[in-house]
């Protein structure tokens, strides 16, 4: 924890926010099911079960980097996700333009906490942060 409190509570929040989302996905729903449901209009099961293992992955990378958990392969795994969260974000934003930015505040404020997991992801990556 050198690089202080926040910082812990920062990476502990969005890891138990992915984790929460990933749990939720896994049972088609959660944000993911918002999101592609309001940008596909069909059923989107699958894509919501795999953002959902998705995301269950990305949150125990960032929780094994936050306690220093060496693994060869940890840093590109969650290089990926960031990838992966910058294109749900686009999606995001692609849904909320589709949805005509009814109830705007809401929507904001959900975009919002999707461009603060991707950020957390690419300082987590360690090749942006």
């Amino acid at each position: 924890m050198k690089a202080g409190l926040g910082n812990f509570l920062w990476k502990i929040s969005v890891a138990l926010y992915l984790i929460a989302n990933g749990v939720l996905g896994l049972s088609k729903g959660g944000d993911f099911a918002i999101i592609f449901r309001s940008v596909f209009r069909s059923n989107v099961d699958i894509l919501v079960v795999i953002a959902g293992v998705i995301a269950l992955v990305a949150g125990v990378a960032v929780l094994l980097e936050m306690f220093n958990i060496k693994l060869s392969f940890l840093d590109t795994l969650i290089l990926i996700v960031a990838i992966i969260w910058a294109v749900y974000v686009v999606l995001g934003i692609i849904s909320w333009v589709i949805s005509g930015f009814d109830s705007f505040w809401y929507v904001l404020q959900r975009l919002a906490v999707h461009v603060m997991v991707l950020s957390s992801l690419l300082i987590a990556s360690k090749k942006f942060g």
